[in-house]
């Protein structure tokens, strides 16, 4: 009897958004593939308990990606990726935030579909949207901001930083809430540079841990970003705000302020 060489039963690639960590704002969508899969890749910005919504026989795979610290190489990433598709898993690859929003789920897309995967993407809540929220305060605003920017404060080695002067400029015209992720380490290069196209004065508030139980923040000025940061301690995963949508806490932080200097006078 001639016996059939045993190929694998097609697998399968998503790339999930567990959003900025509370596993209350997980999608109803990514909760499902995650219950799904048979390996996950995961971030290191994923939250144990979004993890522990995975089939209790999936493998798990810690891939690590934090700006400043040492990381699993991207290239050995889809490759573990490919490896596992072809081998009949239903891949989840579970980033924090969105997979589109520097997330590298560009990249990855482009190199699974170069070998042959078709790819299924889950949108989650980024970081940047959940920080602003979790103080009550909008990214646009009718009176105060007709647009957001998003953008990183961490250049890729050997490319060109962004043109924050230039930046500063536009979003000073055109009424535009900026939104820096990984931006801790060069704050004070970008508070530099603001301030060449923003005044001294303009609202900022850096979030840390948005989402979760160990979120921090502070509200401040453009002109005293940086002081605030180390006052404060402030450290990465952190989000950078920008713009008069803050204008209201930023009061309220200087009456508050203000009370409390007359009270212990």
């Amino acid at each position: 009897m001639n016996h059939k060489p045993h190929t694998p039963a097609a697998g399968s690639c998503t790339l999930v958004g567990a959003g900025p960590g509370d596993p209350d704002l997980l999608t109803v969508k990514a909760l499902k593939a995650i219950q799904h899969a048979t390996v996950l890749f995961v971030d290191d910005l994923v939250s144990s308990e979004i993890v522990a919504f995975a089939a209790p026989d999936a493998r798990i795979v810690y891939v690590g990606k934090r700006g400043g610290c040492k990381s699993t190489p991207q290239a050995f990433i889809e490759k573990l990726m490919v490896m596992a598709v072809s081998e009949g898993e239903r891949v989840v690859r579970l980033k924090g935030g969105d997979p589109f929003i520097f997330g590298r789920g560009g990249e990855e897309v482009e190199h699974l579909q170069a070998a042959g995967i078709d790819v299924t993407v889950i949108n989650g809540i980024t970081a940047g949207l959940a920080a602003v929220t979790s103080l009550g305060v909008p990214l646009t605003h009718r009176q105060h901001a007709h647009g957001v920017v998003f953008l990183t404060g961490h250049a890729q080695p050997g490319k060109a930083s962004t043109d924050w002067a230039a930046l500063a400029a536009t979003a000073a015209q055109a009424r535009l809430t900026l939104v820096i992720y990984m931006g801790v380490t060069g704050s004070q290069h970008i508070q530099d540079e603001l301030l060449r196209g923003l005044p001294a004065h303009t609202p900022v508030a850096i979030i840390q841990n948005a989402s979760l139980p160990t979120q921090r923040h502070a509200v401040t000025t453009l002109g005293t970003l940086r002081a605030t940061i180390e006052h404060e301690k402030l450290q990465s995963p952190s989000v950078i705000v920008v713009g008069d949508v803050l204008q209201g806490l930023l009061a309220a932080g200087l009456d508050s302020a203000a009370g409390a200097l007359r009270d212990f006078g």
